[in-house]
């Protein structure tokens, strides 16, 4: 009983050391910004921004292209696909992918990612805006270094 309650353990938390790495799933290019107010859907101009994208398969992690230290998060709460229109116009189909979702400070944030695209939503608290955000798939992005030489210094 005893030796069967230690295995149980023991595979516990081999199970949540591996749910604590994070592994790259691709490289993300903002194209489109846009608030939705009402009926009215005003673009938002924007620079390109690229993101890069990491899961633990537990929680989806969005850094940008240029700073890997900060970073926004996401818990998956469904992995069995998203929902899209076909590109005929047909009835929606169920393609790979995952949606997640943060709460913070009274703001609720949605995300939908595949192979192809990330799409977030954000709809803040006191507020009648919807913010959407979507990025498509990009080329693998060269992985930034953060080294204590590459810190920008102050001289006194």
């Amino acid at each position: 009983m005893i030796r069967g309650c230690v295995i149980l353990v023991f595979a516990m938390l081999s199970v949540a050391g591996m749910a604590a790495e994070f592994r790259h799933v691709g490289d993300f290019l903002l194209s489109s910004h846009f608030k939705i107010t009402g009926d009215k859907v005003t673009p938002v101009p924007m620079k390109p921004m690229a993101f890069r994208v990491f899961t633990d398969g537990i929680q989806i992690r969005i850094t940008t292209a240029d700073d890997n230290e900060a970073s926004s998060s996401f818990d998956i709460y469904r992995s069995d696909g998203i929902g899209r229109l076909r590109k005929d116009g047909g009835a929606l189909e169920v393609i790979p992918g995952v949606q997640a979702m943060s709460k913070h400070d009274g703001t609720i944030r949605h995300l939908r990612l595949s192979r192809e695209s990330l799409t977030i939503t954000t709809f803040p608290g006191v507020s009648d805006q919807t913010i959407v955000s979507h990025a498509i798939a990009a080329e693998p992005i060269p992985e930034v270094k953060s080294s204590p030489e590459a810190r920008p210094t102050s001289n006194p």
